[in-house]
């Protein structure tokens, strides 16, 4: 590591600087003229303003702005405290436990926002790893006050859940508001529960830092990534347990469910929040159907450019470097033909190189029932094969 010289930020004047600024002296007879004059052109000035301003009345608020009735000013710290004061009655704890019978496994801490009422029910966003593997769900509400919750539905995808809890004793419903106008620099406000119920309802403020960032996403043990988000970069602070809280907006409405940060030696200021469009129709579809309705192939498959060697077997051409190895299949692949050791290479006439782009082009592009063109090597021989998309169980 390398320092800035000790003078780089050095606010002292150096000595050769104080020699040229050191005040010489002057003739006060001189001085006495210059303090006339000034005292003149200021009492001048004095007269003309209050002539321009009619005598000493308040001027309109259209003569300092044109616009100044039509666009108020406020103090950025109010309007932080009512935002926050607005979001966070509706920002509630998640207790997750993991339970074998009657032994505890694990306890899970995240943070929710109630977002809807429904009859004498309220429903609750927050992140789908706060509540996976929890046998029990209970959250906290903002006055402390405990109660049961259901899972309703939840997506390891987008990282989504669903809660249900009753309505008693439930002061505030969140307003959505619309990710899409994000501006970098924006103002932005998280509310959440970081490190457990002790911190509940902390309230950090930082800016957006991007509007949209596709970063990947490990769901897996091995490492590998299997999926892609699109997310709102942020530097308010985000810590543990303020997964599935609030990022809030200046005017008091949510833009993104906080998710992840990225938490590394020398890293700061690099949190992650779903966007709350994207977040809208995903939501709409856990309460309908409780989980999200995606096609499948029915493979299951590794990326050609995980293995260093040993891919003679599979006989492909010299320029084929990128491909998905079909390692098992059943359903709709079975029956359109294909067969272990196959290499898909495309998906409806466009290039595929990984088992995660398949599926984002599966999930994004094409619905249940659906026909797909898949091209794929076997033994050297291009071939291609049509499957009528199932539904992902």
């Amino acid at each position: 590591m390398s320092f800035w010289k000790d003078d780089f930020y050095n606010t002292r004047v150096s000595r050769r600087a104080r020699r040229e600024w050191e005040p010489r002296r002057r003739n006060p007879n001189r001085l006495v003229i210059v303090s006339a004059v000034s005292v003149l052109a200021g009492m001048l000035l004095m007269l003309t303003l209050v002539q321009w301003f009619g005598g000493g009345e308040e001027p309109l608020a259209a003569d300092v702005h044109p616009n100044a009735a039509s666009v108020p000013v406020y103090d950025i710290n109010d309007r932080v405290v009512a935002a926050g004061d607005k979001v966070r009655p509706a920002v509630v704890s998640i207790i997750s436990t993991m339970k074998d019978g009657d032994k505890v496994k694990g306890i899970g801490m995240g943070s929710g926002v109630i977002f809807q009422k429904s009859g004498d029910r309220v429903r609750i966003v927050t992140n789908n790893h706060v509540v996976d593997g929890g046998t029990s769900v209970e959250v906290v509400l903002s006055d402390s006050e405990r109660k049961k919750a259901e899972v309703i539905g939840r997506d390891m995808y987008t990282d989504l859940a669903v809660l249900e809890t009753d309505a008693a004793g439930v002061k505030a419903v969140a307003e959505f508001g619309n990710s899409d106008e994000l501006k970098p620099g924006q103002a932005a406000i998280a509310i959440g529960n970081p490190l457990g119920l002790s911190f509940s309802q902390t309230t950090t403020v930082g800016v957006i830092s991007s509007p949209l960032r596709t970063i990947p996403v490990y769901l897996g043990a091995d490492g590998e990534v299997e999926w892609e988000m699109d997310v709102i970069q942020t530097d308010a602070a985000i810590n543990q347990g303020n997964s599935g809280g609030a990022l809030v907006s200046l005017d008091g409405k949510v833009i993104g469910i906080n998710s992840m940060k990225i938490s590394d030696a020398g890293v700061e200021g690099l949190g992650f929040a779903i966007p709350i469009n994207s977040a809208k129709p995903v939501l709409d579809a856990l309460i309908k159907d409780h989980k999200i309705k995606r096609p499948k192939m029915g493979i299951t498959s590794e990326d050609v450019q995980s293995f260093k060697s040993g891919l003679e077997v599979l006989k492909l051409p010299e320029d084929v470097k990128t491909g998905i190895i079909v390692n098992d299949v059943t359903g709709p692949a079975k029956d359109a033909g294909l067969k272990t050791h196959d290499v898909i290479v495309e998906l409806d006439g466009k290039p595929v190189a990984s088992t995660m782009q398949l599926r984002k082009y599966l999930f994004t592009h094409k619905k249940i029932g659906d026909e797909l063109i898949v091209t794929y090597y076997r033994a050297g021989k291009k071939a291609s094969a049509t499957v009528k998309l199932a539904e992902l169980d």
